[in-house]
């Protein structure tokens, strides 16, 4: 592991703490599992958050770098 450091604010760093006291976990380990989570949610093709990408019925793989130039032929097919 590397060493960072960031500025929080005075608040923010108090309810971590003491969110990471009733998990009976450290700090580092909370803000670490807030991070992969966050990354985890926004990892792949960065439309998580668009219902079309998320339905595995509808959208399924990545999504095509031309998709914008080219969303006819993806829709209707050539």
């Amino acid at each position: 592991m590397e060493r960072t450091t960031i500025m929080l604010p005075h608040d923010l760093k108090l309810q971590i703490a003491q969110h990471a006291q009733k998990k009976g976990i450290s700090m580092g380990k909370l803000i670490r599992d807030a991070i992969t989570s966050t990354l985890s949610q926004t990892r792949g093709n960065g439309n998580n958050d668009d219902p079309l990408f998320t339905d595995n019925e509808i959208f399924q793989g990545p999504t095509p770098a031309d998709i914008t130039a080219n969303h006819d032929e993806y829709l209707y097919g050539k």
